[in-house]
């Protein structure tokens, strides 16, 4: 039997969760939790608790937040918990080399993609903006570099037409939780030995920048469509209509030439909402209007009038 080893955990986003739940019930003590800060959310911005705070407070597990782990102050909770392994996942804050080092078997860090392909801050979104056929979750050893460490094991899962950032999210969070529970003793032992990453296929996820939702009619519908797929549930594709914002929570791009100026209105029906692209055409399938609820565009051409020769811009 694995002897009881003592594991910290620092996670953050509801991303983070599963992992956490898997620690908590494993035959391991989970020491401590290290979450960020409380941010100011909502209409009355006061301040919420983040996922994993809620998780492990309920499960009366310690936790930390501090701001930083810079100075000897900021982590000298982690250092009177003396964790044999620290497990990360979506923390959201740069670990320093002194807290990489440690603990006595290391950091460990649950990663969205299939490195080195994705590595940084938001690899669910860049591979569906990129048409990518397959993801996963990688295990790694930390290291100062970013995303660079060695990679213990893999799991992978195919992108469904059907994928949105959201769906994509979830169930690579769940896949995360169950690549652990598989090799987390496996780890502590010693059996696992991780695997340099290869030099090939190197590339970056970078941040989220909410003005990358704004649709661009000029592009080709397909990769329109991946936009819309990629920035649901959030920041949210939108395009201008009428003088207001018009949000696209889902699309799928035809066969049907564009017939018309880029952003203009082909066809609106209970089917859907077409709209000519710098190549191919756009069938909308689920919006917003300004002040309103995401509709399907059944409902949605019901109760707004998206005539033909309509303009989005």
């Amino acid at each position: 039997m694995t002897q009881r080893s003592r594991i910290a955990f620092a996670g953050t986003p509801e991303f983070a969760v599963p992992a956490l739940r898997a620690l908590l019930a494993s035959e391991h003590d989970v020491v401590g939790v290290w979450t960020q800060p409380d941010r100011p959310a909502g209409r009355g911005r006061r301040p919420r608790p983040a996922p994993v705070k809620a998780v492990a407070g309920e499960a009366g597990v310690p936790v930390h937040q501090p701001d930083a782990l810079a100075t000897p102050d900021q982590r000298a909770a982690m250092v009177a918990a003396a964790p044999d392994l620290l497990v990360v996942v979506a923390y959201g804050l740069l670990l320093p080399e002194a807290v990489l080092s440690l603990p006595a078997q290391g950091c460990v860090n649950l990663h969205a993609s299939l490195l080195p392909r994705w590595r940084g801050a938001a690899p669910i979104q860049r591979a569906l903006l990129a048409g990518d056929e397959e993801t996963g979750m990688c295990l790694m050893r930390m290291e100062p570099g970013l995303d660079t460490g060695p990679v213990y094991d893999c799991r992978r899962t195919l992108i469904r037409p059907e994928d949105t950032g959201g769906t994509l999210h979830d169930r690579l969070a769940e896949l995360g939780a169950e690549l652990l529970r598989a090799d987390l003793d496996s780890l502590l032992e010693g059996d696992l030995a991780p695997q340099p990453q290869p030099a090939a296929g190197v590339t970056y996820a970078r941040k989220l920048d909410k003005a990358e939702a704004r649709i661009d009619w000029n592009e080709d519908a397909v990769g329109i469509a991946r936009r819309v797929a990629a920035f649901n549930p959030w920041p949210v594709a939108e395009t201008d209509w009428d003088g207001a914002r018009l949000r696209i929570w889902r699309a799928r791009p035809l066969a049907t030439p564009a017939g018309e100026a880029p952003g203009v209105v082909t066809a609106a029906g209970p089917d859907g909402i077409d709209v000519a692209c710098g190549r191919g055409t756009l069938r909308l399938l689920e919006l917003q209007a300004p002040g309103g609820r995401p509709l399907p565009a059944a409902a949605f051409v019901n109760g707004h009038a998206v005539p033909a020769g309509t303009r989005f811009r």
